[in-house]
């Protein structure tokens, strides 16, 4: 489990990373979309999608030829269950959690419009 949360936790302490789980908050989205409103190359975006992958935060599959990505939320719960041993933190709730990533990253990660599919 110690490893499961390192994961998590390190796959959450990236800006950039946190940004794409707010993206991914309203639906799937193909990995071009979500490259596109960052200034870095598809490749980096690769990267930080395997990261997340990895933590189980988000999953990735192939529908078609094009690559899509899902959040999977339920990979905080052992996060939300580790926090709360220490008796100061409030349980998660996720649709807080939610509303909060779309606060902080909602706009100013420029996500694409929900009409424009791939």
């Amino acid at each position: 489990m110690s490893d499961d949360l390192d994961s998590v936790f390190a796959a959450l302490a990236d800006p950039t990373r946190r940004a794409i789980l707010g993206m991914l908050l309203e639906d799937d989205m193909a990995v071009t979309d979500v490259a596109e409103p960052f200034e870095i190359s598809l490749a980096a975006i690769s990267k930080h999608l395997a990261i997340l992958t990895r933590a189980g935060l988000i999953s990735q599959d192939k529908r078609g030829r094009v690559k899509w990505c899902r959040l999977e939320p339920d990979a905080l719960r052992a996060a939300s269950i580790w926090m709360q041993g220490f008796g100061q933190f409030e349980p998660v709730n996720l649709e807080a959690f939610e509303r909060f990533l779309a606060a902080e990253f909602g706009e100013s990660c420029g996500r694409p419009d929900a009409d424009s599919a791939e």
